[in-house]
């Protein structure tokens, strides 16, 4: 078969479209023709050498790698110990993370059956792989942990701050992958929901369900916002800790990439921070399935790729102010 991998850490460039052989299943998987791969942010870090972590916490990587974790297609074969799945089913999921094995760049992965979910009939292959981890990040922030692993950023299990009708939620970065999951997700709950991001996604967030659309380029959010009950900030970075002024007492500030904020600070405002690392759940993703097949989330796509196309993929998702998800075209 034909897949992408990685045989140094390195630019987009490094990413090389190469023949390899189909992987085989084992016990608790089914192999699955992959129509279409989604691309996350572990993807590039990866393919950079995982630089982004400390270098005491930096996995030991074993080239050449195939990277990729979301993906959709057919099942092809399927281990005699699995139930639920059969040869001829569309399914869509996460593959085993936390973690940087699962190999969705490619024409065939083994997917462990418990990450995976039967695809929604009402989307297509590239919508569906779109979706896991941006989705479950949001549902696993918002909804349902789904587990009591502590994170590792924190030492704490994450507990979602109940959302209920008449909240106030913020969404800062409201435009990209988990962003326009949580916009959709706190209005499901019922909550005003507030989406923050540049001028051009306005009609992409309204359409989504947003309350109020700010336009961060012209204005700042912590300027014309306050007493809000949640902030979940997809952006993060040193300016973060601003959108605790913006939280009444008792709020809740959700942050989704890296931020430091002191707690002396947020225990003197009676402000919550807590957050997750995201982790794989066939289940769950069943539960945002039905959401999708009904229509009360849709999933955002900013741009497609063909497979041997992934370096030119991942420069786009270096570009930033993402519309959605990029993804990866690879069987029709």
């Amino acid at each position: 078969m034909k897949a992408i991998q990685i045989h140094a850490a390195g630019g987009p460039e490094v990413l090389r479209y190469d023949e390899v052989p189909v992987p085989e299943i084992g016990p608790g998987e089914v192999l699955v023709r992959v129509h279409a791969a989604g691309i996350n942010p572990p993807d590039w870090y990866l393919r950079e050498g995982m630089k982004v972590m400390p270098a005491e916490m930096r996995p030991a990587l074993s080239f050449p790698l195939i990277p990729g974790t979301d993906m959709s297609g057919t099942v092809q074969a399927v281990s005699p110990d699995v139930r639920g799945f059969a040869v001829g089913d569309e399914v869509f999921g996460m593959l085993r993370f936390p973690g940087f094995d699962g190999r969705t760049y490619a024409e065939y992965v083994a997917a462990p059956a418990s990450d995976v979910a039967h695809k929604p009939a009402r989307i297509d292959h590239v919508q569906a792989a779109g979706a896991p981890m941006a989705a479950l990040t949001a549902w696993q922030y918002l909804v349902e942990l789904g587990h009591d692993v502590p994170s590792p950023f924190t030492g704490r299990v994450h507990r979602p701050a109940p959302i209920t009708p008449g909240m106030t939620v913020l969404v800062n970065g409201a435009a990209g992958g988990v962003g326009h999951f949580a916009v959709q997700l706190a209005k499901w709950k019922g909550a005003h929901v507030i989406a923050v991001a540049s001028g051009r996604h306005e009609q992409f967030l309204r359409e989504l369900g947003a309350d109020e659309f700010i336009d961060y380029t012209r204005t700042r959010a912590t300027d014309v916002v306050s007493g809000l009950d949640l902030v979940i900030d997809t952006v993060g970075g040193p300016d973060s800790s601003r959108f605790l002024t913006v939280l009444k007492r008792g709020g809740t500030m959700l942050p989704v990439f890296f931020a430091q904020y002191d707690p002396q600070e947020t225990a003197r405002l009676g402000i919550t921070v807590s957050n997750i690392q995201v982790r794989s759940s066939g289940p769950q993703l069943a539960e945002i399935g039905s959401l999708l097949e009904e229509g009360t989330l849709q999933v955002g796509v900013d741009s497609t790729y063909p497979l041997p196309d992934a370096g030119s993929a991942h420069t786009r998702a270096a570009q930033g102010h993402l519309q959605g998800k990029i993804v990866l075209t690879v069987a029709s």
